[in-house]
């Protein structure tokens, strides 16, 4: 979960793991401590029609939950990091 300020500008204070519950590390408004961060929207033919979800993981509850998948995740080394 992130938290931003109430201004114009837009601008991160806070982000909380949506699994666990541990405070990431936010600095001048920068996440400097690796997270994943979730947006699906939701189309046709499910439960969730219509509806948006947003959440973050650290990177300890993401190991945890990729850990559990009968297919492994795809991964790659990319050659660039920006």
């Amino acid at each position: 979960m992130r938290v931003y300020t109430e201004q114009k500008a837009k601008q991160l204070t806070d982000a909380v793991c949506n699994c666990c519950g541990k405070k990431l590390l936010v600095e001048n408004g920068i996440l400097k401590e690796e997270c994943v961060h979730v947006t699906h929207d939701f189309g046709f033919f499910g439960k969730k029609d219509g509806t948006s979800h947003t959440f973050d993981l650290c990177e300890e509850c993401y190991e945890k939950i990729v850990a559990g998948f009968a297919v492994p995740v795809e991964t790659r080394e990319r050659e660039e990091l920006l």
